[in-house]
Parts: C-alpha cells; sequence; structure tokens
C-alpha cells in the first residue's frame, strides 16, 4: 500500500495517533521557524511596510462597514 494514497491516508492516521492530533502543525511550525535567510527576514522593516500595504488593500469585507 506504499506509495498510494490509502497508504498516505494510513500512515497519517499513524502518526496522528502516536504523536497527537496536532503533529503536522507542529512539524509545519518548526520548519518555518528553523530558516533565518531570505524572504523578509533580512529586512524587518520591509516585512513591515509590505504587511501595512496588504492591510490597506484588503477584499476582506468589514463587519463595521456593513453594519
Amino acid at each position: 500500500m506504499a506509495g498510494t494514497k490509502a497508504g498516505g491516508m494510513a500512515a497519517a492516521a499513524t502518526n496522528k495517533a502516536k504523536y497527537g492530533a496536532d503533529f503536522y502543525a507542529k512539524i509545519g511550525a518548526s520548519g518555518g521557524k528553523k530558516g533565518t535567510t531570505g524572504g523578509f527576514f533580512a529586512n524587518r522593516e520591509l516585512a513591515r511596510a509590505a504587511g501595512a500595504k496588504g492591510g490597506r488593500i484588503s477584499r476582506r469585507t468589514s463587519t463595521k462597514k456593513n453594519a
């Protein structure tokens, strides 16, 4: 069953049973925290400016506007 969709589902179920339901969230978070190069890591001010710009042009609707 190795390499099939069913095998992957069985492996995922085993991992969750052994290590907890948040197993994949934990390994994903640890991988994201280990990186120290590239992206916005080198320039925090640039990251802040980009986040502010993205927040201003957000396409998500606000409940305050619709009320």
